[in-house]
This record gives C-alpha cells, sequence and structure tokens, in this order.
C-alpha cells in the first residue's frame, strides 16, 4: 500500500506542466483530484505563485496570467504568504545548494508542512534527504 502524504506542495514546474498540459500535466490535475478526495491539503508559496504569473506573462497576455492564477485558486490550491521563518529556511537551503531561491522557497514549504514536494525539476535531487519528493 503506498504511503499517503500528509500534504502536497506545488511548485512552479508543476504548476506550469499542468497550466500549459504539457505530457505530465494529467498526472498533476489526478494527483491534486485524488489529494482533494482523500482530504490531503495541496500548498504552493506566493513566491512560486509569482514565478507562474511572470513565466505566463512573457508568453500571453497579462490577464491570462492572472486567469492562470485565479484558476489555481479554483482548484484549492492553498497560496501560502511569505514569512521570515520560512524566509529564513529558504535562505539555508540558498546557501547550501546552487538552486533558485525561489525553488529553495517550495523546499522551505514542504519542510515546514511535512509535505511531499511534486515536481519535476532535477534542481531538487540533492534535497532527496531533507524533504520528501514525488517526482513527476
Amino acid at each position: 500500500m503506498a504511503r499517503k502524504p500528509k500534504a502536497l506542495v506545488l511548485d512552479s514546474w508543476t504548476v506550469i506542466a499542468f497550466l500549459e498540459d504539457e505530457p505530465s500535466g494529467q498526472r498533476v490535475a489526478d494527483l491534486i483530484s485524488n489529494a482533494h478526495e482523500e482530504a490531503i491539503p495541496v500548498y504552493m508559496y506566493v513566491v512560486n505563485a509569482g514565478e507562474v504569473w511572470y513565466i505566463i506573462d512573457r508568453e500571453i497576455p497579462e490577464k491570462e496570467a492572472d486567469s492562470s492564477i485565479k484558476e489555481l485558486r479554483a482548484l484549492r490550491i492553498q497560496i501560502e504568504n511569505v514569512d521570515w521563518e520560512l524566509t529564513q529556511e529558504a535562505a539555508l537551503f540558498k546557501a547550501q545548494h546552487k538552486m533558485s531561491f525561489a525553488d529553495c522557497y517550495a523546499a522551505a514549504l514542504a519542510k515546514s508542512k511535512k509535505a511531499d514536494l511534486v515536481t519535476g525539476d532535477k534542481e531538487f535531487k540533492p534535497l532527496e534527504g531533507e524533504i520528501k519528493i514525488e517526482w513527476m
């Protein structure tokens, strides 16, 4: 029997895959749906939501980038705000690993929530011993 995660944290890689119907997008959709059916909270850090917004805004009109964030909220993804404790944890990840600061925030949120980080971004590989990762 598979282990049931306590919570899930989505990084920008995962959300972009979902929103842009990339090959792993359906798997992400199923994961979110199953999490809701099993009352497993799904989180995203506001920093990563901002990253998603600017990536989408580069490709399509700003109004559609806004719609993408509304879609995340409609999917009941809880967008967490920045606070010092999580920022400090993200900064520690940044100091110890070569990864983007936005990715460090996703890792810090996963660690603080004791959640599985859902990603396909290989930049998280060095953190496998520190956080649980659900690879897409």
